[in-house]
């Protein structure tokens, strides 16, 4: 299945992404944080509640479980619902990133 995002804005430690998964359309909140419920109303401006259909949160623990949690839960989500992704560490974070369509460059270490 084919994904693109383009970023709509910075959030601190993460980005929010407007995300097409095949015909899926969804706003993405994507961060570093651990798996705190209470991270969401930090993260997702009350507006933003009224303007989404359902709101869905994640948390991803690792980045090899980035893809499967993606697609389950874009499994359960409607066209125009939100998703909150809450990353344990960096990289989690990227590959969250890289499977929601977003482009990243690779870090050389010398």
């Amino acid at each position: 299945m084919q994904t693109h995002s383009h970023v709509i804005s910075v959030l601190n430690q993460g980005l929010v992404l407007d995300v097409a998964l095949g015909e899926l359309g969804f706003t993405a909140y994507v961060v570093v944080s651990e798996p705190d419920i209470s991270r969401v109303a930090d993260l997702v401006p009350q507006e933003h509640y009224d303007r989404h259909g359902d709101l869905h949160v994640t948390a991803i623990e690792a980045a090899d479980e980035a893809h499967e949690q993606i697609i389950e839960l874009a499994f359960h989500m409607n066209q125009g619902d939100a998703a909150v992704f809450l990353c344990r560490d960096e990289p989690a974070y990227m590959a969250a990133l890289h499977e929601l369509g977003q482009q990243i460059p690779s870090v050389s270490h010398n």
